[in-house]
């Protein structure tokens, strides 16, 4: 696990144990690590808002959630992460879920890869050369 990821999810469980502590039984055990000071779950409108809402404040460019994944499985795939390794680490029991169906486009570099090779093919790539 990435080194910020570990220490932001270290730094929820502490909170955590500290909201535990003060509502005791009232504390709601729901399993997320993500949640309310209750424990209670936050809906995907309440991420989606917070989430948007930091983009904000840290001056970067709103995006939505899943372009966001999509983005960090197509960076990982880019720079080597094997398939089977892209799946597991977005939660995925098929592989082509994660590579082929949703999550990995390709960027501009490969398309620009892929326009030489074809112009290879006609012959403009060895005309360019001499």
């Amino acid at each position: 696990m990435p080194a910020p990821v570990l220490a932001a999810l270290q730094s929820f469980k502490a909170l955590q144990d500290k909201e535990k502590l003060v509502l005791g039984e009232a504390y709601l055990d729901s399993g997320y690590v993500v949640v309310h000071e209750t424990g209670e779950a936050f809906t995907i409108k309440q991420l989606r808002r917070r989430a948007y809402r930091l983009m904000e404040i840290l001056g970067l460019r709103r995006v939505r959630l899943y372009d966001a994944r999509s983005s960090c499985l197509t960076y990982l795939a880019n720079n080597g992460v094997p398939d089977h390794i892209l799946a597991r680490w977005a939660g995925h029991t098929n592989v082509r879920t994660t590579k082929k169906k949703w999550y990995v486009k390709p960027d501009v570099e490969d398309l620009r890869g892929a326009a030489t090779t074809w112009d290879g093919l006609h012959g403009f790539a060895a005309e360019k050369q001499a």
